[in-house]
């Protein structure tokens, strides 16, 4: 981020990946000479790194509560020692929780005032809310967007800067989401990115090369990192009936939590019997243990149910979605 001139005032920072002493060649035991705490120890965040959020709030398995801590430098060693390697839960793991296998520290900021910051797509416009996507953000844009954060200490104009550099980052990265939470005022009068969270598009890939060498697949669904190896999108959904299309055949029979396999797919320009076609050669090439209902419509849709029927598998056909879904329960109960 500061890359492209956004405050993010961060002093000091490392990634550890186990509890390690060698955090102190990185920060100072003992606050700076300046500091109006210097006889103090100084304070450390120390911030699991899971692709999660809700991780302040998280509790460990191992029963310690908040995935992040603000520490004195001699507890960091303790601290850290507690989270990596355990399973933290949050909002947004499920109740699985996620492995934390890495902890980042910085040093505690100083802040006077916190707010949030974010920039989203606008499926509509098919660019950054609220700006035009043409014209890009101008300097009253961004004004307004410094006015509703209401700063109380930055400087007006520093600020809209600031605000202007994050759509430039926003467009640049191809990003599909900026949140900055905090985005905070600092006792010197500058607005600063404390915390970040950025999404990217995926499509985008081949042109941030840089950003997308940072993607860690341990952090993910174990299926959905097969799936994506096969340009294909999977998604892990709570229930027992999976919903398909014909390629993700092998990556759903893999899934133990899935009891029958639903198969509902329009025949446009695709047609019916080339579809059925493929799901039984799918399935001629995985072992079947659950019931697989297909629902066809569209072109040449009674060719594909004769390809089904004729495959000698023991492959539902259904009529419509509500049948498909009705055999589907009736199916595996």
């Amino acid at each position: 981020m500061g890359k492209y001139g956004v405050n993010v005032k961060v002093l000091r920072f490392l990634l550890l990946m186990k509890s390690e002493r060698r955090f102190r060649v990185y920060f100072p035991m003992k606050a700076r000479k300046e500091d109006a705490n210097f006889d103090s120890l100084i304070q450390l965040v120390v911030k699991s790194q899971i692709l999660a959020g809700g991780r302040g709030l998280g509790t460990f398995k191992s029963g310690l509560k908040g995935g992040v801590h603000i520490v004195k430098a001699d507890q960091v060693e303790d601290i850290a020692g507690k989270m990596l390697g355990q399973i933290l839960v949050t909002k947004q793991t499920g109740p699985q929780g996620k492995v934390v296998s890495k902890v980042y520290l910085c040093e505690k900021l100083s802040l006077v005032n916190e707010t949030y910051f974010a920039i989203t797509l606008d499926r509509n416009t098919a660019g950054p809310v609220p700006i035009d996507v043409f014209t890009g953000i101008t300097d009253e844009d961004a004004a307004k967007v410094v006015d509703g954060l209401a700063p109380t200490v930055a400087d007006r104009k520093d600020s809209i800067e600031q605000v202007k550099k994050l759509y430039e980052l926003f467009c640049k990265c191809d990003c599909t989401l900026l949140e900055i939470n905090p985005i905070a005022e600092t006792a010197d009068k500058q607005l600063v990115a404390a915390d970040a969270k950025l999404n990217f598009d995926d499509n985008a890939a081949f042109c941030q090369k840089e950003i997308f060498a940072l993607h860690d697949p341990s952090q993910e669904d174990p299926q959905e990192v097969a799936a994506a190896k096969a340009d294909l999108n999977y998604i892990g959904l709570d229930g027992e009936i999976g919903c398909m299309v014909v390629e993700a055949f092998k990556i759903l029979t893999s899934d133990d939590k899935v009891k029958a396999i639903l198969v509902n797919i329009f025949g446009g320009i695709m047609k019916c019997n080339v579809i059925a076609s493929g799901i039984v050669n799918a399935a001629k090439q995985v072992t079947l243990k659950v019931p697989v209902v297909v629902c066809l419509e569209g072109t040449n849709v009674d060719q594909g149910k004769r390809t089904l029927k004729e495959s000698g598998l023991a492959l539902i056909t259904a009529d419509d979605l509500d049948d498909a879904a009705e055999k589907a329960v009736k199916a595996y109960k």
